[in-house]
């Protein structure tokens, strides 16, 4: 009995590593937790499609909403550990997530990390009819009128509602929060003036900041953005202390063999390396890994410190 357990366990593994080595062998589902359109489902089609021809197999799309995205991500990490199914995280489903939702049914920690595929900076914006010109005065208006402050976001755990309750707790004001069903009718009614501000990503703030339809007070990373020059950074404007990049990434579901992982690490890193990918993504504001950066350790790392710093500061503002 125990001589078949164990020619069982060969016959499995060997059968394992050859559907690794001859992977893919059929086309790819990328899950993207968020609607088409939106930042992290840019950046999915823009590597995927790379990486569709690196590893000659297709590499299809699919949207799966809800719940901040972690109804997609759920979906995801339930799927076969074959290869055939991936996910396209980000901030909030791998960082913010654990702290929001309690009964979460996936650990961010335990999928495997395939790697980075881009970070967007966060803005502070807030409408033109809005008082306050720059962040300063913004940071004395928002403190002298808490009662008469809102805010705006895309949702729980989106990343315009967590990026804002960081921002929130560090000036130690409480807003009125207005949620929308995504970033868009948000930025209609700030343009409006139906709300006041907003934290989001540049990818969806850029084009109405140079529209001149809403005011941004500063960008949330260590240097400007070559898509928004005019922009001074958190630093430059006052509040050193608020620095947060929205991140997307892909993941496979547990235990996927290391060998189909690797496979589709190097061909993200092709795809980032590919001019014309990263000058799409770039055009975007987005912000491309560096190469220590693109490894699976890297970012196994990394998802572990995004929970451990955003757990405390959304507990914190309950």
């Amino acid at each position: 009995m125990k001589m078949f357990a164990a020619a069982l366990a060969i016959a499995t593994a060997l059968t394992g590593s050859a559907m690794a080595q001859s992977y893919p062998a059929k086309p790819i589902t990328m899950i993207v937790p968020f609607a088409a359109g939106g930042p992290t489902d840019i950046i999915a089609r823009f590597v995927g499609e790379h990486m569709s021809r690196s590893l000659g197999q297709t590499i299809v799309i699919e949207n799966v909403a809800g719940a901040g995205g972690t109804t997609g991500i759920t979906r995801a990490a339930g799927s076969p550990n074959d290869g055939y199914t991936i996910m396209m995280g980000h901030m909030g489903t791998h960082g913010a997530a654990p702290a929001l939702y309690p009964g979460l049914k996936y650990d961010p920690t335990a999928l495997v990390p395939v790697g980075i595929a881009a970070s967007t900076p966060i803005l502070i914006v807030g409408s033109n009819k809005l008082p306050p010109k720059t962040l300063q005065e913004f940071i004395a208006y928002a403190k002298a009128n808490p009662d008469k402050l809102n805010q705006a976001h895309a949702g729980i755990g989106s990343v315009s509602h967590s990026t804002c309750v960081m921002l929130n707790v560090q000036l130690g004001i409480k807003p009125t929060a207005v949620p929308y069903t995504g970033t868009g009718p948000a930025l209609n009614d700030m343009i409006s003036g139906q709300v006041d501000y907003m934290c989001d990503q540049i990818v969806n703030l850029s084009e109405q900041i140079r529209a001149g339809n809403v005011r941004a007070y500063a960008i949330a990373s260590p240097e400007r953005s070559p898509a928004l020059p005019d922009v001074p950074t958190t630093k430059e404007a006052g509040l050193p202390e608020y620095q947060v990049i929205a991140w997307n990434a892909i993941f496979a579901p547990v235990g996927t063999a290391p060998e189909i992982t690797a496979k589709l690490n190097d061909a993200l890193k092709k795809a980032l390396a590919d001019e014309t990918t990263r000058g799409r993504l770039l055009n975007l504001g987005a912000v491309l890994p560096k190469e220590n950066e693109q490894s699976q350790a890297f970012l196994g790392e990394f998802v572990k410190q995004e929970v451990a710093r955003w757990t405390p500061i959304l507990k914190a503002a309950k």
